[in-house]
């Protein structure tokens, strides 16, 4: 009996601490996690197979361990060009319908803006409502660009010999959009060296320091809004524009050196060695991927009279991917550091496909200036007279390189083909992606879809009305489900008109047409992804009926027929 008693307490203290230990887990389920942080990181003129996780020989080890930890995207899309996918991007609309169909001049058309749109809500508006703190480094260029009546005021304003004072409308500016910080530029063009229209907030930049690199500044600048953030339990959003690698092609000597010799094999080599890793990546299925042939008559690389300034042009294009990545694993870092990255949505992309334009053939003006600070002046190669790299030379990879670069896919930046629209796009987020690390999604994904997810994922609500005005009801579909590796098809039609190019996909076919030629070509994705077999001569009804839904797409989405377009 004794005994007894005296086990009794014991028992009465266990029963006790059981059932406080089943209250605190059910108090602890009840809790919901904190919603994660956000950054998204867009390069600009990138193309699909440039990173290494993606099939290239570029040194990029921070992009391949958000690929290898997170998923890879193999059906993602952007709109072909800089300023119209960022305007996409940020608004989860079409960029038409989020005011920008072309570049940034207004031209006072409800699709042709050349700025966002009132009717239009950004994803640091909507996060801001949520109780997110927002921040972004890098390029805007989703605002009108106020250029000097006098093109000798333009050039010495680009030369940062004048000061004419804004860059763009003040509200228009990133701070006046929901981004509680700001550093980068508001156009799109840069000398990496020594940019212009570089701000701090609307505060115009005067100067920078005799080592300034403008990737290291976006990327150092992103570190240290990170390390900011640990101030308060808020999650943030943060948004960093790169501008690498677009031309003009600019890069640090060490940065070149490493990537001297890489690129004498020539355009082919290169281009089917990258083809081959993605099949052993398992990127790309040989049964239905080809590599597309070479247009007729080109120039063979033995017999190309500027293998040595070609060779260079593709290394300093790497070399800038080089610097950004090395960027990017800074931020990786910074929120290892801080505590955060198991809980950060991370999602990596590109803005278009390689450029295959010859920027030397522009010349100086608008925003390309004819000499540096310090009265140097720069040459437009546009007879490859001199090499790029340094401040002083203006040049691009031109279209062979930048057919490489979008391997597997036909045609570049500004075209609707996949060359121009597929995006390598990674997310990565450990504590909330359940798919298997290192998985690919062949989820249809377009850049407009960033904003459901992030709704979803953050809590937030789309407004239906933002500081008194109506918002166009968001576009994009969530991509939350492909992050637990459920397949999803994704979009069962999109759509891309710029400059007159244009496609319609609906499921597994695609018509497209180039910006120089309404001709609408079909192709079925599913057994062509890189657009090599033209089904449109054997297809008329499909095309008459793919042709009516881009129609009554173009129609409700603010897109009017170009100069020379048929339609």
């Amino acid at each position: 009996m004794k005994r007894g008693l005296f086990f009794l307490p014991v028992l009465i203290a266990c029963i006790l601490m059981l059932g406080a230990f089943k209250r605190k887990q059910k108090v602890k389920k009840a809790v919901k996690d904190p919603p994660p942080n956000i950054i998204v990181i867009l390069a600009d003129d990138m193309g699909f197979s440039d990173a290494g996780c993606y099939g290239g020989e570029i040194h990029t080890p921070n992009i391949d361990f958000l690929a290898k930890n997170g998923v890879r995207y193999t059906q993602f899309y952007n709109t072909s060009r800089c300023c119209p996918t960022r305007a996409s991007l940020l608004t989860g609309l079409y960029n038409q319908q989020a005011g920008i169909g072309k570049m940034t001049e207004a031209e006072e058309e409800p699709g042709y803006l050349g700025r966002l749109g009132e009717n239009t809500v950004t994803l640091a508006e909507v996060l801001k409502s949520a109780g997110y703190q927002t921040a972004m480094s890098g390029k805007w260029h989703v605002s009108n660009t106020i250029v000097q009546k006098n093109p000798k005021d333009q050039l010495a304003w680009l030369n940062h010999q004048k000061d004419f004072g804004d860059f763009s409308p003040l509200d228009q500016y990133p701070t006046n959009r929901g981004f509680d910080r700001f550093f980068g530029t508001i156009w799109g063009v840069v000398d990496f060296f020594d940019p212009f229209s570089l701000v701090s907030g609307t505060t115009p930049i005067k100067d920078v320091p005799p080592d300034y690199y403008h990737t290291d500044a976006i990327n150092d600048t992103a570190v240290a809004y990170i390390n900011s953030f640990q101030k308060t339990d808020k999650p943030f959003f943060m948004y960093v524009a790169e501008n690498a690698p677009h031309w003009p092609l600019q890069a640090k000597p060490e940065d070149i050196e490493k990537y001297k010799d890489t690129y004498k094999a020539g355009w082919d080599a290169i281009r089917e060695a990258r083809y081959k890793k993605m099949v052993g990546l398992g990127l790309i299925d040989p049964k239905t991927t080809k590599l597309p042939a070479n247009n007729k008559g080109e120039v063979s690389w033995e017999n190309n009279p500027d293998k040595e300034f070609d060779a260079r042009a593709m290394a300093v294009h790497a070399a800038m991917i080089d610097r950004m990545d090395r960027g990017i694993g800074r931020i990786i870092d910074a929120l290892r550091k801080t505590g955060k990255l198991d809980n950060t949505l991370i999602v990596f992309l590109s803005d278009n496909g390689a450029s295959p334009e010859n920027c030397a053939a522009y010349g100086p003006g608008f925003d390309r200036p004819n000499m540096t600070r310090d009265g140097r002046p720069i040459v437009y190669a546009t007879k490859k007279q001199v090499l790029p790299g340094p401040q002083t030379s203006y040049a691009s990879i031109g279209p062979r390189w930048a057919r490489v670069a979008n391997t597997p896919f036909k045609y570049a930046k500004a075209e609707s083909y996949e060359g121009g629209v597929h995006t390598p796009m990674i997310a990565f987020w450990p504590k909330g992606i359940t798919a298997k690390k290192g998985s690919f999604s062949g989820q249809v994904g377009h850049v407009m879809d960033f904003m459901n997810t992030f709704i979803e994922v953050s809590g937030a609500k789309y407004p239906a009305t933002f500081k008194g005005k109506s918002i166009t009801p968001s576009q994009g579909i969530s991509l939350v489900s492909s992050f637990t590796g459920k397949k999803s098809g994704g979009h069962v039609n999109l759509f891309n008109e710029h400059f007159g190019a244009r496609y319609v996909r609906s499921g597994n076919w695609k018509m497209v047409s180039l910006s120089n030629d309404s001709t609408w070509h079909l192709y079925d994705l599913d057994k062509d992804k890189s657009e090599v077999n033209d089904l449109a001569p054997a297809n008329q009804a499909r095309v008459k009926q793919m042709e009516n839904l881009w129609k009554q797409w173009a129609k409700s989405n603010q897109v009017f027929p170009k100069p020379g377009r048929k339609d």
